[in-house]
């Protein structure tokens, strides 16, 4: 089939974690002439295989597969680097005549890539200030803090979020701007269909409550076992869901087992987040079957 060379365009599919989306995408990428651009926050991390449902070896020789194992588990990961990352494999792929598909559940990352999202930089004595006073007042104070120089903000993050509203504050000191300011510009980097894929709350739990075990017998708690120095250290790979329910169990000494449950209720907290976010963004494309998706490649010349 024509594979659109010559155009701009990005096909991302999208939609919560445990719906079927790797191997459909691995699927149309066979189909379409694709080379498959992975929008995972945590499948950037060696290592980090069992637990993220990372692609297989076998997978990613058959199809060409990016950001995937770009880091080591110690190491900082920001959308910032990973927006200019992706941008400039995706203008490489073009570059051999293929199609990019720019596929994951981190909303973020792949709204940094498609729209025209800016990130300004840090300022260590900003951030690290902001961080000893999360640490002193708590996160529901510094939020009221938030409220009262940026309350757009503030309405989008949770106040449990002590990540999410640091890096606010940190934002409306250094630039004079509501946070929320710099995420509003949406105007599309490139040409861009986006596909939604769900099979529905009560099909992805169920394949969530699977894939945990799975996992399980994979040998996962043997793998954050192995990571746990670095994790340990790292500021990005310990939030992963999984990894963190497991160290948990680990730093106070339980058995490990005991964080399958947690990992699995974590998991469809996590599917229902990115649910949310997919659903609010009106121009993602929601199909019920895999022919649509054909149909609305068609339709583009692919």
């Amino acid at each position: 089939m024509s594979n659109a060379a010559g155009t701009d365009l990005i096909v991302a599919l999208v939609g919560p974690t445990a719906s079927g989306k790797s191997a459909l995408a691995m699927d149309l990428a066979q189909r379409f002439d694709m080379e498959i651009v992975d929008a995972d926050a945590f499948c950037l991390y060696r290592g980090m295989d069992i637990g993220t449902a990372k692609p297989t070896l076998s997978d990613r020789e058959s199809v060409a597969h990016h950001l995937i194992d770009t880091h080591e588990v110690d190491e900082a990961v920001d959308v910032a680097w990973y927006q200019a990352s992706a941008r400039l494999i995706i203008d490489q792929v073009r570059a051999r005549g293929a199609v990019p598909l720019l596929t994951g559940g981190s909303g973020l990352y792949v709204q940094a890539v498609l729209d025209e999202l800016r990130f300004p930089g840090t300022d260590p004595a900003i951030r690290g200030r902001l961080e000893a006073e999360l640490e002193q007042e708590g996160p529901s104070e510094m939020h009221r803090r938030l409220q009262r120089v940026d309350a757009p903000a503030a309405a989008q993050i949770l106040p449990t979020n002590g990540r999410r509203i640091v890096r606010a504050l940190e934002v409306n000191e250094m630039t004079g701007e509501h946070f929320t300011a710099t995420l509003a510009q949406t105007r599309p980097w490139r040409s861009s269909v986006r596909i939604g894929w769900d099979p529905g709350v009560e099909p992805v739990d169920q394949a969530i409550t699977q894939r945990v075990h799975d996992m399980w017998r994979a040998g996962f708690v043997a793998e954050v076992e192995s990571l746990r120095p670095g994790i340990d250290q790292g500021r990005t790979a310990s939030r992963a869901v999984g990894y963190r329910q497991i160290l948990d169990a680990l730093d106070i000494g339980d058995d490990p087992d005991t964080a399958r449950e947690p990992t699995i209720a974590a998991t469809r907290r996590l599917a229902r987040r990115q649910r949310s976010w997919f659903r609010r963004d009106r121009s993602v494309r929601w199909v019920e079957s895999p022919s649509q998706i054909s149909q609305i490649l068609g339709t583009l010349g692919l």
